[in-house]
């Protein structure tokens, strides 16, 4: 059984000639004024700079970031008494690329030790340390363990707390 069909006019008489209401169209987010616009270039000119600031700052790290991965990678134990040579080659490699080669590699012995500790706002090296540093790389020195994790301890120190040449 099936209804029956549905007259031509059905509902409300009073609604036939109604027109729906029609929402008005959305509101524009882009800004109606230069000053918005003027505004928002000079930000994004802030960001890039800022941004490119940042990135030739790493960049100019890189130094520091490796000196300090291939500090953590040397082993006292297994070098033994080739130890301070090794570190010691490193703090000067991470020197020369932070100063200039003439400021660095001519230093040696005590002034090696000296310069080192004048880079930092405070002496990571002892005068025991300066004193291994001056003299290890010419002569194999076998280290207890102690003195061996101080050695390393205060290299990584210097190569990350030292001033970049700019700030000397």
């Amino acid at each position: 059984m099936s209804a029956p069909p549905l007259p031509d006019i059905f509902g409300n008489y009073a609604l036939g000639d109604f027109v729906e209401v029609v929402s008005p169209a959305d509101i524009s987010w882009m800004p109606h004024t230069a000053g918005w616009a003027w505004l928002a270039a000079l930000l994004l000119l802030v960001c890039l700079h800022r941004g490119w600031r940042r990135l030739k700052h790493w960049h100019h790290n890189r130094y520091r970031r490796e000196a300090l991965a291939r500090l953590q990678g040397l082993q006292p134990d297994r070098l033994g008494e080739q130890f301070v040579a090794e570190v010691n080659k490193l703090l000067k490699l991470a020197a020369m690329a932070a100063y200039s080669r003439e400021k660095v590699a001519g230093l040696y012995g005590e002034k090696w030790g000296e310069f080192l500790n004048r880079q930092c706002t405070e002496a990571p090296f002892s005068t025991e340390q300066t004193g291994l540093l001056a003299t290890g790389a010419y002569r194999p020195v076998d280290l207890d363990d102690a003195t061996a994790e101080n050695l390393l301890q205060a290299s990584l120190n210097w190569v990350s707390e030292h001033r970049e040449a700019s700030d000397v």
